[in-house]
C-alpha cells in the first residue's frame, strides 16, 4: 500500500510578500478579500518591511506613533501595495541608473612617458615591450610607458532592463539572525524554511521524535547558485577588481546549499539530503524526489525547498544577451509609450499577450510533506496533497534553448493520472492549470498548445489557465514553488488569480479548449479537485505535478482509516490549529523570528553507539536501524 504524500506544511517570502497562511496568495487577490482578511496581509507586509513595529500587541508607525492596525493600514495601504510585486528595480538591489562595467581603451601618451606604481601580483605575465620598470623595493616596482597602452577603464552605464519582481521593499531576511556574510539566497533560505516549519503548528522535534533520523529527508536547491557578492558573484569578480577572496564564497556558492543550510542550521537532519537541478523545473525535480521517497515507504517526513535570489546586474546582463527579458526599449515599443510609469513597470510581465519577454524574480519556497499515516497521527493540517511528478526531456534539439516534446507528455501523463485517480469529470470540470507562463513570444506560443493539445486529448472544453508569473515574475528554480502555494490559496480563499496584466490575449495563443482569463475566476472553496503545475525549463526539462485539493484528499482518507482513528485525528487537529494560528498572530506581531540554530548540537563520531543492529545518537530519540534487507535475495 503506497502512502500518499500530503502537504502539512508550507511557506517562504517572494515579491507579493510571506506564503504560509496563504498572505502571498491573498496579495494577488487582494480586492476580492473581506476587510478583515485584507488587513491581516497589509499588517504582516508593513511589519515584514519594518514600516510598523509592535510591541504588547499594539502598533507603531514609523513616526512612533500608537495606532491600531486599521488605522495603521488605513495609512500604509498604497505604500504597502506600491512596494510587492513586479515593480521598478529598487537601489536595494542595484542602481540601475549606474550599472558598473569595464570597457577597454587605448591611452596615447604621444611625446609624454606615463608613470604609475605596481605591486609583484599586479604586474603582468609578459611585460609590454614598451615598459620600462624599475624595482623600487621588494615586490614594489615602478612602470615607465611611452607611447601608445592598452587599458580598462571603469565605466557605467543605465541597465537596459529595469524591472523585477523583488522582495516587498526593507526586507532585509539577514537582519532576522546571525546572517554571518550569508549570500541573500540563503538568508532567505533560513526564513522560508523557518516559516513553513512554523506553519505546521507542531513542532519540528515532535515530528522527528516520532519517526528514525534517517524517515526524514531535505530536498533543496537553485538553479544557478548563489551569485551575488558573497557567493559564486564575488568569486568570480573580486579578484578582477583587486578585492579580497574569502573562505564563504566558494563553499556557499553551490547551488545546492539551500538543502545544506536547512540541515546544519535549522533541523540538524541526519537522513538523506540532495538538491536537483533542472533550469526553471528545480522546484519540482525536488518534489519528485520527496514524494517517491513517501510513496515508496522510505521516508515518512520530506521538506521540499527552493531559493533563487537572481536580481544582479550580471544575471539580468545574461538573460538579455539571449534576447529572453523584457527590455525597457521593448515594453516602450510595445505600448508605444515614450516613458515608462511605476504603473508601466508593474505590467512588464504578460503570460499569453502580446509580449516581449520574461521578468526575472526572485523567492524562496518551502512545503513540508509526510506519509498519511503520520499525519493521522500526528493530528497535522492537510493542506493538499501530490501523488506523482512526472519529468520528461525534450529528446534532440536544434537549440539547447528551445522548448521541444518533453512537456506534452508530462502534463499528459499527469492529466492521465488524475483521470485514472478522481474520474473523467473530475478532470474535465473541476481541474486548473498553473502555467509556466514566463511571458515571452515563444513561450505563449509552445505552452498554449501543450496546454490545449492535453485539454483536447481528455475532451476538456474550457481548462482554466493561471499564471502568477504576471504578479511577481520568473523566479528561476523556485517558480514551481510560488505556482503551488499559490495554488494552496485558491482552496481557502475559491480564487484562481487572473492573468491582470495582460489586457488582451495574443492572436497566436492556441485557446481553443483553454479557459484564458485577464479577471479573477471565482470557483468556491471546493470547486475545484486539482490543480497542475507546470514547469518548461532550459535545455529541456519539463515536469508536470498534480496537487489534490485538500476536501478530496479528506475523502481519500476516510476510506483508509477507521472512524476511531479520524476521531483521534481530528481532536489532535484542534491542537495543531491552536498552535499554528499561533505563530501566524506572533508573525502579525513580528515576534516570530527564523529558526537558526549555530553551533547547537554537533556531534562528532566518538558521540555515536554503533552495534551491527543500529546506530544511537545524543538528542535524536530513535536509532537508525541496521537490520538492512537484501534487495537481491533472489540471487544472493
Amino acid at each position: 500500500m503506497s502512502q500518499l504524500p500530503v502537504i502539512v506544511g508550507f511557506g517562504g517570502i517572494n515579491p507579493a510578500g510571506r506564503a504560509s497562511f496563504h498572505h502571498a496568495y491573498r496579495r494577488l487577490i487582494i480586492e476580492e478579500l473581506d476587510e478583515h482578511s485584507r488587513q491581516e496581509t497589509l499588517t504582516d507586509l508593513a511589519i515584514l518591511t519594518g514600516l510598523a513595529t509592535s510591541s504588547d500587541g499594539k502598533y507603531k508607525n514609523q513616526d512612533g506613533v500608537e495606532c491600531n492596525a486599521s488605522a495603521l493600514i488605513k495609512e500604509l495601504k498604497t505604500q504597502l501595495l506600491d512596494s510587492t510585486l513586479i515593480r521598478r528595480i529598487e537601489k536595494s538591489s542595484f542602481d540601475v541608473n549606474h550599472v558598473m562595467f569595464n570597457k577597454a581603451a587605448t591611452l596615447n601618451c604621444g611625446d609624454d612617458t606615463l608613470k604609475f606604481h605596481l605591486r609583484k601580483r599586479q604586474m603582468p605575465q609578459e611585460i609590454p615591450s614598451n615598459w620600462s620598470v624599475t624595482e623600487t623595493a621588494p615586490g614594489q616596482f615602478d612602470i615607465s610607458v611611452t607611447s601608445k597602452m592598452d587599458v580598462i577603464l571603469p565605466d557605467s552605464k543605465s541597465a537596459p532592463v529595469q524591472s523585477a519582481g523583488q522582495l516587498p521593499s526593507g526586507f532585509q531576511p539577514g537582519k532576522l539572525y546571525q546572517s554571518r556574510n550569508h549570500p541573500r539566497n540563503l538568508q532567505m533560505t533560513v526564513f522560508a524554511a523557518s516559516d513553513a516549519l512554523s506553519s505546521t503548528g507542531i513542532p519540528f522535534e515532535t515530528i522527528a521524535n516520532s519517526v528514525a533520523p534517517d524517515q526524514i529527508a531535505v530536498y533543496a536547491s537553485n538553479s544557478i547558485g548563489q551569485l551575488d557578492d558573497f557567493g559564486f558573484g564575488g568569486l568570480t569578480k573580486f579578484p578582477a577588481l583587486g578585492k579580497r577572496t574569502t573562505s564563504k564564497q566558494m563553499p556557499l556558492g553551490y547551488a545546492q546549499m539551500p538543502a545544506d543550510f536547512v540541515n546544519a542550521y535549522i533541523l540538524g537532519n541526519v537522513g538523506t539530503t540532495g538538491g536537483a537541478l533542472g533550469a526553471c523545473a528545480t522546484f519540482l525535480y525536488n518534489l519528485r524526489s520527496g514524494v517517491n521517497d513517501i510513496r515508496s515507504g522510505r521516508r515518512k517526513v520530506v521538506l521540499v525547498g527552493g531559493s533563487d535570489a537572481p536580481v544582479t546586474p550580471e544575471v539580468i546582463e545574461g538573460f538579455k544577451a539571449m534576447g529572453a527579458l523584457a527590455e525597457d526599449k521593448d515594453l516602450l515599443a510595445l505600448d508605444n509609450l515614450s516613458e515608462l510609469t511605476a504603473d508601466d513597470y508593474r505590467k512588464a510581465c504578460r503570460p499569453f499577450g502580446n509580449n516581449c519577454g520574461f521578468t526575472i524574480s526572485e523567492s524562496s519556497q518551502f512545503v513540508l510533506l509526510m506519509s498519511d499515516d503520520l499525519a493521522i497521527e500526528l493530528g497535522a493540517e492537510i493542506y493538499g496533497a501530490v501523488p506523482e511528478v512526472f519529468v520528461n526531456a525534450d529528446g534532440h534539439k536544434k537549440s539547447i534553448s528551445a522548448p521541444g516534446i518533453g512537456n506534452y507528455i508530462t502534463l499528459a501523463k499527469s492529466a492521465a493520472l488524475i483521470k485514472k485517480m478522481l474520474g473523467a469529470e473530475s478532470l474535465q470540470q473541476r481541474s486548473f492549470v498553473q502555467a509556466h507562463g514566463t511571458s515571452t513570444p515563444q513561450n505563449r506560443v509552445t505552452e498554449s498548445h501543450v496546454i490545449n493539445e492535453t485539454a483536447k486529448a481528455f475532451a476538456i472544453k474550457s481548462w482554466p489557465v493561471a499564471a502568477i508569473k504576471s504578479y511577481i515574475g520568473h523566479s528561476q528554480g523556485t517558480a514551481g514553488g510560488d505556482q503551488l502555494s499559490s495554488s494552496l490559496g485558491t482552496w481557502k480563499y475559491g480564487y484562481i488569480p487572473g492573468i491582470l496584466t495582460t489586457p488582451e490575449f495574443a492572436s497566436d495563443v492556441h485557446q481553443s479548449n483553454l479557459l484564458l482569463s485577464n479577471q479573477h475566476i471565482e470557483v468556491g472553496h471546493e470547486g475545484i479537485d486539482t490543480v497542475f503545475l507546470n514547469s518548461k525549463g532550459f535545455g529541456g526539462n519539463n515536469a508536470s505535478a498534480p496537487v489534490i485539493a485538500p476536501h478530496i484528499v479528506r475523502g481519500m482518507l476516510n476510506r483508509r482509516y477507521s472512524k476511531a482513528q479520524l476521531l483521534a485525528y481530528e481532536t489532535k487537529l484542534e491542537t495543531t490549529r491552536l498552535a499554528a494560528t499561533a505563530y501566524d498572530q506572533a508573525s502579525l506581531h513580528g515576534e516570530a523570528k527564523p529558526i537558526y540554530l549555530y553551533d547547537h548540537n554537533v556531534l562528532q563520531g566518538e558521540d555515536l553507539n554503533i552495534s551491527d543492529t543500529q546506530i544511537t545518537m545524543p538528542g535524536y530519540a530513535n536509532p537508525i536501524n541496521l537490520d538492512i534487507a537484501n534487495p537481491f535475495d533472489d540471487i544472493c
